[in-house]
């Protein structure tokens, strides 16, 4: 049995196949799109290696920018899965702008826009208060937005961001490794119209109640409950000494809010003994529902990687992108270009990030110092 298993694992990888794998050691699959931001070959500004860090950096601010790379080969997903993963860092402190990919039929740079048929668009978005993982499906002339919306990282680091699709229409989203998002394609995106909908020929019968509370009819109005009026004179008010009655007229002194007043009288509510809830027609099997048992399966074959992102503050690195049929080979891809830096880097950051708070904090004291010194002065 065990040979046997072993014979079946090397069957599973000899089949594999790896499509696409950038560490971007240099930018020459790639073309940038007429008149857009331009991307640089380096690394952020923290790493663990430099040299094995360096990705496609955007370098201008308040840009569009466009850019894409051909895969060797098209291919297509049909009953294997689909993986994508590549990493992403916001070194500037990002506010808004996108750090996603798409992934698309053989097209050429000049193009490639933002109208370009897609198969898979994912990644980060982060603007404002807007700070989530993208995932969407082109299908049927349609981009279908995630009916989830799990939270992107927004520090400083870089980060893996890793899709897979599986044949049998279901998926999983991790970050680092970590499982972030799983489920099924048809539940959690609209490729379909709804199996079920309300049977239109269930309607509400006339007698049905929905109001959930009535009035008391036992609750009565308190017999002194009007004896006040809204409004009293001003038992406190006196004519002012200049009123002069020709002029003025007659004095009158001015009204106040009466403290004894109770305003309307409403009876209390208790609930209805009759209510039967919101009336909610039967479920009915949709006429109109066609089942899909590929959602997963990209409708053209894919030929094309690329970047098609809006950013205020540039900065972003994109780096060690992987598109494969095979989890094992993308896991051993990352844990080469992504795993080996993390700590290193982590700790390069927190370094700087300490040196510049006491950089900051030595300013300040310099700072408070002087004013100080200026006010003896005075």
């Amino acid at each position: 049995m065990r040979s046997c298993a072993l014979l079946l694992l090397g069957l599973t990888a000899a089949t594999a196949e790896t499509f696409f794998q950038e560490t971007f050691d240099s930018t020459a699959k790639w073309t940038d799109g007429a008149d857009k931001g331009k991307f640089t070959n380096e690394a952020g500004p923290h790493f663990g290696d430099e040299a094995a860090q360096k990705g496609l950096k955007t370098s201008e601010d308040a840009k569009f920018y466009a850019t894409s790379a051909p895969l060797a080969k098209e291919f297509g997903n049909k009953d294997k899965d689909f993986v994508v993963s590549f990493t992403v860092q916001h070194g500037q402190g990002i506010d808004c702008g996108g750090g996603y990919l798409k992934l698309l039929p053989t097209v050429s740079a000049a193009d490639f826009n933002g109208d370009s048929e897609y198969f898979v668009m994912f990644g980060p978005d982060i603007c404002g208060a807007t700070k989530k993982i993208h995932l969407i499906f082109g299908y049927n002339g349609k981009n279908l937005l995630w009916n989830k919306a799990p939270r992107a990282e927004e520090d400083k680091l870089t980060h893996l961001y890793t899709l897979v699709v599986r044949p049998d229409n279901t998926y999983e989203v991790s970050v680092d490794g970590e499982k972030k998002e799983s489920g099924s394609l048809e539940a959690d995106w609209d490729f379909l119209l709804p199996k079920e909908i309300e049977d239109p020929a269930d309607l509400k019968p006339e007698d049905w109640v929905e109001e959930a509370q009535i009035a008391d009819a036992e609750d009565t109005k308190p017999a002194d409950w009007d004896l006040a009026t809204e409004t009293i004179v001003d038992a406190g008010a006196e004519k002012p000494e200049d009123w002069d009655v020709e002029d003025d007229g007659e004095w009158e002194a001015p009204t106040i809010p009466n403290p004894e007043y109770k305003g309307a009288w409403t009876q209390k509510k208790i609930a209805n003994p009759a209510y039967k809830g919101p009336f909610v027609p039967k479920k009915i099997a949709n006429p109109e529902y066609k089942e899909d048992k590929e959602l997963y399966l990209a409708s053209k074959p894919v030929g094309t990687v690329g970047i098609d992102i809006w950013q205020v503050k540039s900065g972003t690195v994109f780096d060690n992108i992987i598109i494969s049929d095979s989890v094992e080979e993308v896991a051993a891809f990352n844990k080469v270009n992504f795993f080996a830096h993390q700590a290193a880097e982590k700790e390069a950051f927190e370094a700087a990030s300490k040196v510049a708070a006491d950089a900051a904090a030595a300013a300040q004291a310099e700072e408070s110092a002087e004013e100080e010194g200026a006010e003896e002065d005075e």
